[in-house]
């Protein structure tokens, strides 16, 4: 059986760390403790020492100590403990990594995770687990746990936290690991939101009558950049980019931004992608007192009490459409830019909250603008309408050559 990795900082969480490794022991599943800790002295021998870990980051343990800055120790330690781990998965080690932490380990452990495929078992103990956490799991598949009480000492809060985190990893690492199933076929990414539901469900079955195997994206920020990734590693054999929200929230400082590098990764690889404009109608913030001042006064539509929608206006859209005008044209392969013109959400619709011609003609002007030598389709539908889903899917099968209407 490979080896699972236990990450602590060994000055501060080194009995815990030792109460890990025995539970992993008494399942019998084989586990190491990687020290990344710096200034303090370690409380239990570790099987991979500080001083290997600072000297994979390209510095060392006595430099560390005597500059005597946490943050860039936390810095070292992750980039380290990344390369270490990055390097026993290649040679077919890593069976499985649990972290334990407080902030410094936590942004640790998570990193050194964040390297490793999706399907490598990955269980963060963190006592910030509880609040928002995409900064430690970023678009991959990390478990995270809450300690409750911090992590110092064994106790009757934590003893139970951590002999789960055990088992949990432990079962993840010793089971068989899921089939794969569908291999043979090609896989295509398609992004969603909820206003974009009903074109993309009709999307997925006409995809899949076709032969392929779908992987949906929710367009809240974290999704947009685990296709991107996806997309970087060469798993993704054509996109069909119907939901490019995230760009709205990127341009206005949104809650669900997938950052600037949104909408290039397929353009770079050459892989096909079909693109439209899935709901860049709207911007998304959290309850209504997280709109920016600047906001306020701008149309707003309560999607639910945690989340509310800001519509863009007509010069946002703008500089939406000349953004993903220039990401598409920039494209090495095959690339279709589709735009609905009854509009681009289930609520940009006639009679709806967000309906607005002018910010519809206004990006659709600043696509057909900047996205030079790329296919534009215009059809007179909506977003969410049959025949709107159907032309995006056969776009993409005939980019794809994989049959014909």
């Amino acid at each position: 059986m490979k080896t699972v990795y236990v990450l602590a900082t060994l000055d501060t969480k080194g009995v815990e760390a030792a109460f890990v490794r025995d539970q992993l022991a008494r399942l019998q599943v084989p586990a190491k403790i990687v020290d990344t800790g710096c200034i303090g002295a370690p409380a239990v021998q570790a099987d991979i020492s500080r001083d290997e870990v600072f000297h994979l980051a390209g510095t060392s343990l006595a430099a560390m100590r005597e500059k005597n800055d946490r943050g860039e120790a936390v810095k070292a330690a992750a980039r380290g403990v990344t390369i270490l781990i990055s390097d026993l998965h290649a040679r077919g080690e890593v069976g499985g990594i649990l972290g334990l932490g407080g902030s410094a380990g936590t942004i640790i452990g998570t990193s050194a995770m964040r390297a490793l495929p999706i399907g490598v078992p990955k269980v963060m103990v963190s006592t910030l687990a509880s609040g928002s956490v995409r900064q430690f799991v970023g678009d991959k598949d990390i478990l995270m746990l809450n300690s409750v009480v911090d992590l110092l000492g064994i106790n009757r809060i934590c003893r139970p936290i951590l002999m789960n985190a055990a088992r949990a990893v432990a079962g993840m690492a010793s089971l068989p690991a899921a089939p794969v199933q569908g291999a043979d076929r090609p896989l295509v990414a398609v992004t969603m939101f909820g206003v974009t539901t009903k074109c993309v469900m009709r999307a997925r079955e006409t995809l899949e009558h076709a032969g392929i195997e779908v992987l949906v994206f929710h367009a809240t920020g974290n999704g947009g950049q685990a296709m991107e990734t996806l997309i970087s590693e060469g798993l993704i054999t054509g996109v069909l980019d119907l939901t490019t929200t995230e760009l709205a929230d990127e341009l206005c400082g949104g809650f669900l931004t997938a950052g600037p590098e949104r909408l290039t990764a397929a353009g770079r690889a050459g892989v096909p992608q079909v693109v439209s404009v899935g709901a860049v109608d709207m911007v998304n913030f959290y309850a209504p007192d997280s709109v920016p001042a600047k906001y306020r006064g701008r149309k707003l539509y309560p999607h639910n009490p945690v989340v509310t929608l800001m519509r863009t206006t007509p010069e946002e859209n703008a500089r939406i459409g000349a953004d993903l005008g220039d990401k598409v044209s920039a494209a090495k392969g095959p690339a279709a830019i589709l735009l609905p013109r009854k509009g681009v959400s289930a609520i940009d619709a006639e009679g709806q909250p967000f309906d607005d011609p002018e910010a519809r003609l206004s990006l659709f002007s600043a696509i057909r603008g900047h996205a030079k030598g790329v296919e534009i389709v215009e059809l007179d539908n909506h977003i969410n309408d049959v025949e709107f889903a159907d032309a995006a899917s056969w776009k993409l099968l005939d980019l794809m050559k994989m049959g014909k209407r």
